[in-house]
């Protein structure tokens, strides 16, 4: 299945067509997207924690590279701040790279190109069953996925999964086997609507060519809204499919032979996300960031008042939950790891807890500084 060339309404440069997000089909996204770089800043302190606590010295971890699953927007405003406040160097780190999506960060990551990648559970657990990827999720930013089917109040008005039946939905190519999942998750059999092949162009939405979208909460949804327009989210985390998203993975060989390098990782970040989402002053700062130096290249522009919002909504929506608040940011429950094998399963995919999640890292960063729960 073809995608449209997008418009450039959706933040990319002017002619790329975004292969966003699940990565399902792997192969499909390789050629996608130049792997920009972003030069880093660092920290004038010269010692860090080791993985064991002890002192180590700044740079003592290496240089490392971070493959993110989407342009340089507001949605790494934590790893952008941990970057110019000098967390990651704090940590122990040289020079961290930041790449830009979207690519297949499985394949970027499981290649060793990328020493960490930000994906989500159902792109990281096809890639394990699918393609024997060494790879696993040791950390989830967004505790509730983002995914939504985006509607117009006075166009297809989709409130419900059922509300989808009759209507035209755009789909991405990388995205179908997850829509058909949320499907499947409904009991909705695909023969009641039409997907239409689309981008994350919000055009065909907004001109009536479909009657919904999937979309992002935190993007496309705001983009939409702020071109003036009345828009209904159908949540994908609210209708059968939990699973956490802007998850951190790296391979199992680093795993098991550089914990210390994943612990510091694991560590700088939270440091980052939780000024990020520290208020108003952290989502500014956040968005910032994004607007005026690591996406400042991005053409056209990105715009500062969505980058906000979405600071805002993705810190109140997807970061922090009741769990995070007991157990720290990054972190997954033995609960939330069930429901996601729920959701792997609704999408056609079994797969183990332990083949996909490794959450000791995390849990020892939290355990190690307490501080750092929030």
């Amino acid at each position: 299945m073809s995608l449209r060339p997008i418009g450039s309404r959706t933040g990319l440069p002017a002619g790329s067509t975004p292969a966003r997000r699940t990565g399902v089909r792997l192969a499909a996204l390789l050629t996608a997207g130049a792997l920009a770089l972003t030069a880093c800043g660092g920290s004038d302190d010269e010692s860090a924690t080791d993985g064991d606590g002890g002192a180590a010295a700044a740079g003592d971890l290496g240089d490392i590279k971070v493959q993110f699953s989407w342009i340089k927007n507001a949605e790494f405003a934590g790893e952008f701040i941990a970057d110019s406040e000098g967390y990651y160097t704090d940590a122990g780190f040289g020079d961290v790279e930041f790449l830009s999506g979207p690519v297949a960060q499985e394949q970027v990551v499981a290649s060793g190109d990328a020493d960490f990648g930000l994906s989500n559970a159902v792109s990281t657990a096809a890639a394990i069953v699918n393609s024997g990827f060494p790879l696993k999720i040791v950390g989830a930013t967004y505790q509730k996925n983002p995914f939504t089917i985006l509607s117009l109040a006075d166009g297809g008005n989709i409130t419900t999964p059922q509300d989808m039946c009759g209507k035209k939905i755009g789909v991405q190519d990388p995205n179908l086997s997850l829509f058909k999942a949320l499907l499947a998750a409904n009991d909705i059999d695909e023969s009641c609507l039409e997907i239409v092949p689309n981008s994350f162009d919000v055009a065909p939405l907004e001109d009536g060519q479909i009657d919904g979208l999937v979309a992002y909460i935190t993007n496309e949804s705001l983009l939409v809204k702020g071109h003036g327009f009345d828009t209904v989210d159908l949540p994908f985390a609210d209708n059968g499919l939990p699973f956490v998203a802007e998850t951190v993975i790296t391979t199992d060989e680093i795993i098991e032979n550089e914990p210390e390098k994943v612990e510091a990782f694991l560590k700088a970040e939270v440091q980052g996300w939780l000024e990020a989402c520290d208020g108003e002053e952290g989502y500014t700062k956040g968005a910032e960031l994004a607007v005026n130096t690591y996406g400042a290249d991005i053409d056209p522009p990105l715009e500062l008042a969505k980058e906000v919002e979405q600071a805002r909504q993705q810190c109140e929506l997807l970061v922090n939950s009741d769990e995070t608040a007991a157990n720290g940011i990054f972190t997954i429950s033995p609960e939330a790891i069930e429901a996601n094998l729920a959701s792997l399963s609704a999408a056609g995919i079994d797969i183990a807890a332990e083949d996909l999640f490794d959450t000791s890292f995390i849990d020892k960063v939290i355990a190690d500084n307490p501080d750092l729960k929030g």
